[in-house]
């Protein structure tokens, strides 16, 4: 059962808690970005570029940190799936 918790943290490098926080920090803008998309929705000339510019710095933030921290399967010596 721990697994179901802990398996995908470990897989990108996190523990549970660490994960818990990083999802939690991109939820708060994600949630403001569908309000301003629901805004933009009936009122179209309102946040037109809100929920697109939330989006790519959410990208580029998961990308950078992703490519920052080692690959956890290359630390014990065996390829990652994408690279079998």
């Amino acid at each position: 059962m721990k697994s179901l918790f802990t398996d995908h943290p470990a897989s990108v490098g996190e523990s549970y808690f660490e994960h818990m926080g990083q999802a939690l920090s991109f939820a708060g803008p994600l949630f403001v970005a569908s309000l301003a998309c629901l805004v933009h929705a009936v009122f179209p000339f309102l946040c037109v570029k809100t929920g697109s510019r939330a989006v790519t710095r959410l990208h580029q933030r998961m990308v950078t940190q992703r490519d920052r921290r080692p690959d956890p399967a290359s630390q014990h010596g065996t390829l990652a799936a994408k690279d079998a």
